[in-house]
């Protein structure tokens, strides 16, 4: 079984060889062993279901959380000369019954289905009569109430499979789930002990960053970074859909090409949006977390956040929509602190409406304000207090000094994570270590001092008063009368702030959660003050004047990841391809992904054998595509020969 996996690998996805972990999983599905698969996005997770499928005689059930998902593979593995469909509330009811009929017939090898329509009485049917090769699960991480995109459509898949005549495998897959979250998976889904495999989280072609801009030149902070990505496919992600409208005429206003899509919109704008970006009509899509999950565009080259999301999971999935095809693509996130207080909006808003409360105390005392939380169910307190643990991961993520790729690894579990990546903005950094011990004694001292008068504050209102500030709320309470007013004057707020969330982060202060939150002393942070300890930071040197320029689009080639590839050769066949994508009524990237072109361009194929061997190109799509690709390739090689030395490329 696993020669005939490996030839069906070639002939219909055009690789010569399974990435780490595929075979392996695969050949568990192929004995009929349940399977719970974490691999990173673009690790081939889909390959797992789908090739057993493919060589099984019967019909692969796959569940979908969304269409776009389901679209976008169903006309990929259509382009590669599988057959598969989907069900789904985007066609006519004439058309469901069409796809019914299809997939009865035993002709197709995949059918995509939404959970929500897995006890639809003639889908049911269908299932009971028709040889199921497996059911594989899709972003499985939305059945666990743990994880970040719960849906609860997801409890369903379990009673839909113990209902079914016989159980056929069950193969569940998803990029980001943490331990906690992979335990509930195989609760929820009732896996009878699955073969569990965590490839790791790891995706060595992204390069992550950070921006931390004064936030009156946030906007132009994005102007710049898409400007580096011109001519480039990505993503702006932002919180709010009022957001989104203004970054998309921000972005439009200076002459990108950029789309919008949010919930607010109609449906059918939505969906012609979406297909503006697919299609890469506009190459630029600015949305909120409504969009991407399970898009399987895979030359998005770049995924800015624009606003911080509430969780490093959340986070994570974005950013890896970029660079699918394995290419080196850029995953910046622009922080500012206002969005940490519109993510705890968020979640304060969402514990509400499960049935929690917050009880006003009546003490107003600083500038946040304090408030208590009302007694409430146990489990929406659980959830809660989980939510607000995870946006303060997030904020470390975005104030941390230290390698941005080994936070995320460790964050998921992967303690063997390496300290420095030297692929990620921290690592590129030119940081330097400052002791910062008196005026770390001096902020410790503050809390401590608010803690003796049985008083809590904000960081804001340290702040002020550790600067002198001369506010009329500073008066009325008496803080003015501290022994720590104003004793930290001369010091630039932004430089207070820092310290004071480094203090945070190494736990000698801890920031409560909820909706007003206050800063308190820890254990650590008392003994540090008794013990007399030293405290470190690491800041970073200022930059010279004199920065080197970066040709828009050329992002990537200036940390060092060039390609050998021809340039000039490579815009031929990325045009030659929307050429035929468009033909064909598909996405570009369906004809072949941007890793295919520039394989393309390295290995310079003269006919379809050695077409054959360039890593995306299978049998079908060599057949259908192939002759168009090798003329312009051998018309580009003969004008290349017949001009002058000095002209050509080295």
């Amino acid at each position: 079984m696993l020669e005939q996996a490996q030839k069906a690998l070639k002939e219909y996805f055009g690789h010569q060889s399974f990435r780490p972990n595929q075979s392996e999983l695969i050949e568990h599905v192929l004995k009929g062993d349940d399977v719970l698969a974490v691999m990173p996005t673009g690790a081939g997770k889909s390959l797992v279901y789908q090739i057993p499928a493919i060589i099984s005689d019967g019909l692969a059930i796959v569940v979908s959380p969304l269409i776009s998902l389901m679209k976008d593979q169903v006309s990929a593995l259509n382009q590669a000369g599988v057959k598969a469909a989907f069900l789904n509330s985007s066609i006519s009811p004439v058309e469901q019954a069409e796809v019914l009929e299809y997939a009865a017939s035993g002709s197709c090898k995949l059918l995509y289905v939404a959970p929500e329509r897995l006890d639809a009485p003639r889908f049911l049917s269908l299932c009971k009569t028709a040889r199921l090769s497996l059911v594989a699960i899709d972003e499985a991480h939305c059945v666990s109430q743990w994880g970040q995109d719960f849906r609860p459509s997801y409890l369903r898949i379990a009673s839909f499979i113990e209902g079914l005549p016989k159980r056929p495998p069950v193969c569940a897959l998803t990029a980001t789930a943490t331990p906690e979250v992979q335990k509930d998976i195989a609760r929820a889904l009732e896996l009878r002990d699955p073969f569990t495999l965590v490839s790791g989280f790891d995706r060595a072609n992204l390069h992550f960053g950070v921006e931390r801009p004064d936030p009156k030149a946030k906007r132009a902070c994005l102007l710049r970074l898409v400007r580096e990505h011109a001519g480039q496919a990505g993503i702006v992600y932002c919180s709010t859909r009022s957001a989104v409208e203004d970054v998309c005429g921000l972005l439009c206003e200076n002459g990108f090409a950029a789309t919008r899509y949010h919930a607010g919109l109609a449906a059918s704008e939505r969906h012609a949006n979406q297909e503006d970006f697919l299609f890469d009509r506009k190459p630029i899509m600015v949305a909120t977390n409504a969009f991407g999950m399970g898009i399987d565009k895979s030359n998005v080259s770049f995924v800015i956040h624009y606003n911080m999301p509430s969780d490093v999971e959340s986070y994570y999935q974005e950013a890896g929509r970029a660079g699918r095809d394995g290419s080196p693509a850029d995953c910046i996130l622009i922080y500012n602190k206002k969005d940490v207080q519109t993510c705890q909006f968020l979640i304060d808003k969402s514990y509400e409406d499960r049935g929690g409360g917050f009880a006003d105390t009546g003490a107003w005392s600083d500038s946040a304000g304090e408030s208590a939380l009302a007694d409430a169910d146990g489990a929406s307190r659980a959830i809660y207090d989980r939510d607000c643990d995870r946006l303060r991961q997030m904020v470390f993520y975005c104030t941390s000094t230290d390698c941005l790729r080994s936070f995320i690894l460790r964050y998921f579990g992967q303690t063997d994570s390496p300290y420095r990546c030297e692929n990620c903005s921290n690592c590129s950094t030119d940081f330097e270590v400052e002791d910062v011990t008196v005026e770390a004694q001096k902020i410790l001292s503050c809390v401590l001092r608010l803690a003796q008068r049985d008083r809590r504050a904000g960081k804001a209102l340290i702040v002020d008063i550790l600067r002198g500030s001369k506010a009329e709320k500073i008066r009325a309470q008496g803080y003015d009368g501290l022994t720590t007013y104003g004793i930290m004057g001369a010091v630039p707020a932004k430089r207070i702030r820092y310290v004071l969330d480094a203090l945070i982060a190494e736990d000698y202060l801890v920031q409560t959660a909820g909706g007003y939150p206050v800063v308190e002393i820890t254990g650590k942070g008392a003994a540090f003050l008794k013990e007399r300890g030293s405290f470190e930071i690491k800041v970073p040197k200022r930059l010279p004047k004199e920065e080197v320029f970066v040709e828009p689009g050329r992002r990537g080639e200036a940390r060092g990841r060039s390609s050998s590839a021809d340039a000039e050769l490579f815009e031929k066949l990325k045009a030659l391809r929307f050429e035929l994508a468009s033909e064909a009524g598909v996405p570009a990237y369906i004809v072949f992904t941007n890793a295919a072109l520039l394989d393309m361009c390295e290995k310079m194929p003269s006919n379809e054998e050695e077409l054959l061997a360039v890593s995306g190109v299978g049998q079908v799509k060599a057949e259908r595509y192939g002759r168009a690709f090798l003329d312009c390739i051998r018309e580009h090689a003969e004008r290349r020969s017949a001009a002058p030395p000095s002209t050509q490329r080295v």
